[in-house]
C-alpha cells in the first residue's frame, strides 16, 4: 500500500512539472526576444550610418559653397569656364573632408580648415587632370573615361597646372583672419601639402602606377599597395594632419591623424584595385589598414572618434584606381 502511494505521489509530481512545462511557448519567447534584440541593433547601426554618412555629406557640401565663393569671377570666362569644369568634374577622395573632420575633432571650428581643405582638394584636382589628359602619344592604354573632356588637352594641362599656385594662394589668404588662423599654423600646412603632392607623394605615386601599367613589376599587390600609400594615403594622411595643426591638436594628435589618415586612404585605393581587378586578392591587406587605422584612433584619449572612424568604411572614388 505504502509503495502504491509512493508511486500515486510521484505521478502527481510529474503530472504538475510537465503542466508547467511549456517548450513551445518558451521557445517561442526567446525567439521573439532574439529578434526584437536583433532588430533594435539594425536600427542602432542604421541610424550610425545615416548619422556618418550626413555628416561627410555636409562637410563636402560646405567645401563645395567655399570653392564656389572663391573661384575669381572678374578673370576671363576662357580661364573661369575651365577652372570650374576641372575643380568640380574630379571625383571627392575624401581627404579634403578628413581635414575638416580632423580640425573638428581636436576642437576647432570648422571654418578654420575650410581653405585648407579646398587646397587640398585642388591639388588632387590637378593631379587627377594630368592623369586623365585625353592624350595617346604613347602605347599605353588612354585614360578612362572618366571625366568628361570638355575642353582639348592644352587647356586642361594649363589650366591643371594654375590649380596648384591657387589653393597655395588660398591658404596664403587665410592669413588675413588673425581671429581664426595663426600664421604659423598656416605655413605648416602650406609645407605639409607641398609634400604631400610633390615627388615623395602623388607624383611618386603616378610614376609607379605607369610602371605597374608598362608591366614593369612582378608582385602586384606590393606595387599597388604602394601606389595606394603614395597616391591615395599621402593626400589623406595630409589632410588629417594639416586639420589638426589647424584646430590646434597637440603634436602627437596631429601623428596620430596623419597615420590614421594614411590607412584610410590605403583602404579606398586598395578597395578600388579589387574592384577593377577581380582576380587579385587584396582583401587581407584592407582589412589590415582598417585594423590599423583604428589602433591610431583608439590612442586619441577624450575624443570623440564615432565620426571621423567612420571614414574608413565609407566607399568613396580612389585616386590609384
Amino acid at each position: 500500500m505504502k509503495e502504491k502511494k509512493k508511486k500515486k505521489k510521484k505521478k502527481k509530481k510529474m503530472a504538475t512539472c510537465l503542466s508547467h512545462f511549456r517548450p513551445k511557448a518558451n521557445f517561442l519567447s526567446k525567439s521573439k526576444s532574439r529578434s526584437k534584440t536583433n532588430y533594435k541593433r539594425r536600427r542602432i547601426i542604421a541610424a550610425a550610418q545615416n548619422k556618418s554618412a550626413y555628416y561627410w555629406a555636409s562637410i563636402e557640401a560646405d567645401i563645395d559653397t567655399y570653392l564656389k565663393k572663391v573661384i575669381p569671377v572678374n578673370s576671363p570666362e576662357s580661364v573661369v569656364g575651365p577652372m570650374h569644369h576641372l575643380i568640380f568634374a574630379a571625383p571627392r577622395t575624401g581627404a579634403a573632408a578628413l581635414c575638416v573632420a580632423a580640425c573638428e575633432l581636436v576642437g576647432g571650428d570648422r571654418r578654420q580648415a575650410m581653405a585648407a581643405a579646398a587646397a587640398v582638394h585642388l591639388m588632387h584636382a590637378a593631379a587627377y587632370t594630368h592623369e586623365h589628359l585625353s592624350l595617346m602619344t604613347t602605347g599605353r592604354p588612354g585614360p578612362e573615361p572618366e571625366i568628361e573632356h570638355k575642353y582639348s588637352p592644352n587647356i586642361e594641362l594649363l589650366i591643371g597646372d594654375g590649380l596648384i599656385p591657387f589653393g597655395l594662394e588660398l591658404l596664403a589668404g587665410s592669413f588675413l583672419d588673425r581671429t581664426r588662423n595663426d600664421p604659423d599654423r598656416v605655413v605648416r600646412v602650406m609645407i605639409e601639402i607641398t609634400i604631400a603632392v610633390g615627388s615623395q607623394g602623388t607624383v611618386d605615386g603616378l610614376y609607379r602606377k605607369l610602371g605597374a601599367i608598362d608591366g614593369n613589376y612582378y608582385d602586384y599587390e606590393v606595387i599597388m599597395e604602394y601606389v595606394c600609400r603614395k597616391r591615395d594615403g599621402e593626400l589623406h594622411g595630409c589632410g588629417a594632419a594639416c586639420g589638426a595643426v589647424l584646430g590646434g591638436g597637440a603634436e602627437e594628435e596631429v601623428e596620430k591623424l596623419r597615420k590614421f589618415g594614411v590607412y584610410a586612404g590605403v583602404v579606398r585605393g586598395l578597395t578600388a584595385a579589387a574592384e577593377k581587378n577581380h582576380g587579385v586578392d587584396l582583401e587581407g591587406k584592407i582589412e589590415e589598414m582598417k585594423e590599423l587605422a583604428m589602433m591610431e584612433l583608439k590612442g586619441l584619449r577624450g575624443r570623440e572618434i564615432e565620426l571621423i572612424s567612420s571614414h574608413v568604411f565609407l566607399a568613396e572614388p580612389s585616386l590609384a584606381s
